[in-house]
C-alpha cells in the first residue's frame, strides 16, 4: 500500500466506507476540482492563469497512478460528453482542438508525479519540485507540439509556452510549498 492510500485510509471521513466508494468519491472530486480550477481565471502576468495544472499537481501528489489516472480519465470523458468541465465549455472538439495536448499531457503527467509521490517524492520539497517540473514539462511538451502540429511551431512556443512560464513556476512553488506540509500535519 502507498504512502497515499495510508494518508487518505487514514482521514476520519473515510472510516467505515467501502474502498470502491472512496474511490468513486476521490474521483468526482478531482474532476470537479479540475473544472472549478478550469474556469476560475486568476489575473497574472503577462496572461490570466487558471489553476488547473496546480490541481493536475495535487491529484498526482496524493490519489496514487490509478486513481489518478482514473479521475483524468474521467474529466477527459466528462468532457467529452458535452459537460462544460473544460476552460471555455465541453464536447469533443476539444479533445481534437488545439488545446488537445495539454489536456493529454496534464493526463500522462498526473500519472508521472502519482509515480514519483508513491516512491516517497511526495513527502520532500526537492524531491516533490523534481516530480512536478518532470510532470509540468510534460503537459507542455504534449500541448506545444500538439499546437504546433496545427498552428506551427514557432507561434506554437509564442502562444502556448512563453506566456505561461511566470504563472506555472508560481503554481510550481506553491504546490511544492503545500503538499508536503499538508503531507506532515496529517501525519
Amino acid at each position: 500500500m502507498n504512502n497515499n492510500r495510508i494518508l487518505i485510509n487514514n482521514l476520519k471521513i473515510f472510516q467505515g466506507i467501502n474502498q470502491n466508494i472512496i474511490n468513486v468519491l476521490l474521483i468526482l472530486f478531482g474532476t470537479l476540482l479540475l473544472t472549478i480550477s478550469a474556469k476560475v481565471q486568476v489575473p497574472f502576468w503577462p496572461v490570466p492563469m487558471t489553476m488547473q495544472t496546480f490541481v493536475v499537481f495535487l491529484i498526482g501528489s496524493t490519489y496514487g497512478i490509478r486513481l489518478s489516472f482514473l479521475t483524468l480519465i474521467a474529466y477527459l470523458i466528462e468532457g467529452a460528453m458535452g459537460l462544460p468541465v473544460f476552460a471555455a465549455g465541453g464536447g469533443l472538439m476539444y479533445l481534437t482542438g488545439p488545446t488537445a495536448g495539454y489536456l493529454y499531457g496534464m493526463t500522462l503527467a498526473a500519472v508521472v508525479i502519482s509515480y514519483f509521490a508513491n516512491q516517497g517524492y511526495s513527502s520532500s520539497y526537492l524531491k516533490l519540485f523534481i516530480s512536478i517540473i518532470i510532470g509540468s514539462i510534460i503537459i507542455f511538451t504534449l500541448g506545444v507540439l500538439y499546437l504546433g502540429s496545427i498552428i506551427g511551431y514557432n507561434k506554437a512556443l509564442q502562444a502556448g509556452l512563453l506566456p505561461f512560464i511566470p504563472s506555472e513556476l508560481f503554481k510550481i512553488a506553491l504546490a511544492v510549498l503545500l503538499i508536503p506540509t499538508l503531507n506532515k500535519i496529517i501525519k
